[in-house]
């Protein structure tokens, strides 16, 4: 319960509440023009400022970060585990607050620092937590845990997106602090909301490895990823290929001269075929010669004559003798062609004969140097087939790294599957066992909207396969103003739970935002259930309001709303506002 809010500087408007129903009111003065606004005057400045005090962030460099400011202390009075302490916070050092009061019974006392009482900002949000809502140090060095900002942020909505929806307080919010935080303020296993984001965490790791494995470290030569299949087939492929490099690597011999012994055999090859096309010419040279040798005939003078002959010519005695002289210097012309012809083939068939014993040492001799080439091989070559042998080995190493990581990461999955749907299933169970406090808090917001609408509204909590799930229906819903009043009845609902418990915040507190677009009958009627309720049950409810939101005309003879207005802010000047200054 908050006490009094005030400030060091003197311009601040001292607000002191009591306990029940409380009203700021923004009201506008005849004498304002159409130009000045409720909405400057610090209604919502007062919220920022007791979030503040109670160990929140300064949102933006407006408001309470406002140069002009800077260096203002604000003080919050308050009961806090059935004592009055006050808090002090300055804007200028955030990082600490000042207690005042008794603090015999903390689970964290503060330092003594001349002669004032500190406490660092997170050790004062750990009291807050243990002394409102009971949240223990163990706790605290937990992940996905209730806090108090966290929680004190649903009895102290801030700011308008705090009004967007009746389970979170910023649109921001991750859904596992949604989830762990409504559980645990409806009484509900909120530990099994933070196991199961966990279980998500683990369930992202493994994937997001999966993915960098995938990604990332690709193999010596070949990118090695994909299913297990795929993976078991490529392993196999890859042992073929190591096996057949590896028998070549076994039978390699290196030649020293590899490389000369390759330049004779080129040379070697060379000479054969040119002492072959040679051989070639003469063979074709020797048959030529043969083929005229065997053509030269002796002319006998009688086939001279006979031709005469026939042709009727008779040739005189000299002539033939003649003839026969011609017959003799022809004779010995045939005799030394052939005898040329004779001596000319000799000789070429001593040369092919040559040749050929050429042909057959060279290719002797380059048939043992390519049996040589044949079974060794260069350094170099054999260097790279070990590079490609070793790739395949690393390539092999990297395969079977991949599939036993890839059949943990699969057996990972189905652990995290059946932890999962354990665990959903011990939600469930801890669920029904708790069905008394969910029941109750679904009667209690039932109770609500139907004061508001005369119908009752549903609040649905539901254990699916993502965990807890929350809505709220009242049946005439889909207008802004009805859908603010979802959030005041599960808002209501939650100080009415909590005030039944020990230790509790025992405290609301609603910005004129949540009244918003809402029909004057049902802000009438939220205010009355505010005001009976805070009463019957010994909480406190704290409202700012414009004067022209109250519906004056909808309170019943017997609600005098006046009597709970603490603070009236005018715009009639500067003076008027909250911190008494423009800024």
């Amino acid at each position: 319960m908050i006490h009094a809010v005030r400030c060091n500087h003197a311009s601040f408007k001292t607000v002191e509440f009591r306990p029940g129903f409380n009203v700021v009111l923004a009201d506008r003065t005849e004498d304002s023009g159409r130009r000045d606004s409720r909405n400057g005057l610090g209604k919502s400045t007062l919220i920022e400022i007791i979030h503040f005090c109670l160990g929140g962030t300064i949102p933006t460099a407006k408001g309470l970060g406002s140069r002009n400011i800077r260096g203002w202390a604000f003080s919050l009075e308050l009961t806090l585990a059935n004592k009055i302490i006050t808090v002090t916070r300055n804007t200028e050092d955030r990082t600490q607050v000042v207690i005042d009061g008794d603090t015999a019974n903390w689970p964290i006392q503060p330092k003594q620092q001349e002669d004032q009482k500190v406490l660092s900002l997170e050790d004062w949000k750990t009291v807050l937590g243990e002394l409102t809502f009971g949240l223990t140090s163990e706790n605290e060095a937990k992940k996905y845990k209730p806090t108090f900002r966290g929680l004190i942020s649903y009895f102290i909505r801030r700011g308008r997106d705090a009004f967007s929806t009746p389970f979170e307080h910023h649109p921001k919010q991750p859904g596992w602090d949604k989830q762990v935080n409504n559980a645990f303020l409806l009484g509900l296993a909120w530990e099994e909301a933070r196991d199961l984001q966990l279980l998500k965490d683990k369930q992202k790791l493994i994937a997001e490895i999966k993915k960098l494995k995938k990604d990332t470290e690709p193999g010596v030569v070949i990118g090695i990823f994909g299913s297990l299949g795929e993976l078991e087939a490529l392993k196999v492929q890859v042992e073929a290929q190591l096996r057949e490099r590896k028998e070549t690597l076994n039978n390699f011999r290196v030649a020293s001269q590899y490389h000369e012994l390759e330049a004779t055999a080129n040379r070697l090859t060379s000479q054969i075929h040119e002492a072959t096309n040679k051989k070639i010419i003469e063979n074709k040279l020797l048959e030529f010669y043969q083929s005229s040798l065997d053509s030269e005939d002796e002319p006998r003078p009688d086939q001279v004559v006979r031709i005469y002959e026939n042709a009727g010519v008779e040739l005189p005695g000299l002539v033939i003798r003649r003839l026969e002289e011609v017959e003799l210097f022809h004779r010995r012309l045939i005799e030394n062609r052939r005898e040329f012809l004779g001596n000319e083939i000799q000789r070429i068939r001593r040369q092919i004969a040559s040749r050929e014993s050429f042909i057959r040492e060279k290719t002797n001799e380059r048939a043992e140097l390519l049996e040589v080439l044949k079974t060794h091989g260069a350094l170099e070559e054999y260097t790279m087939l070990q590079e490609n042998y070793l790739d395949d080995v690393a390539n092999l190493n990297e395969i079977n790294k991949r599939i036993e990581e890839l059949k943990q990461f699969e057996e990972q999955k189905s652990t995290l599957k059946i932890e999962k749907e354990q665990l959903l299933q011990r939600a469930r169970r801890d669920y029904g066992e708790r069905n008394e406090q969910a029941e109750r808090a679904i009667n209690l917001f039932s109770i609500n909207s139907r004061f508001l609408y005369d119908v009752p509204g549903t609040l649905v909590i539901d254990v699916g396969s993502n965990g807890f799930s929350f809505r709220v229906e009242i049946r005439r819903d889909g207008s802004e103003g009805i859908d603010k009043m979802k959030i005041f009845c599960y808002d209501l609902m939650l100080a009415q739970l909590w005030s039944e418990r020990d230790p509790s915040p025992r405290i609301l507190i609603h910005d004129s935002t949540i009244f918003d677009g809402v029909d004057e009958r049902q802000v009438s009627l939220a205010l009355q259930l505010a005001d009976r309720e805070s009463r019957r049950l010994g909480f406190q409810y704290i409202c700012t309001l414009n004067s022209d939101m109250v519906p004056r005309s909808e309170f019943p003879l017997d609600f005098n709303f006046d009597s709970f207005v603490r603070l009236r802010l005018t715009d009639e000047n500067e003076e008027g506002g909250l911190l008494g200054i423009s800024f």
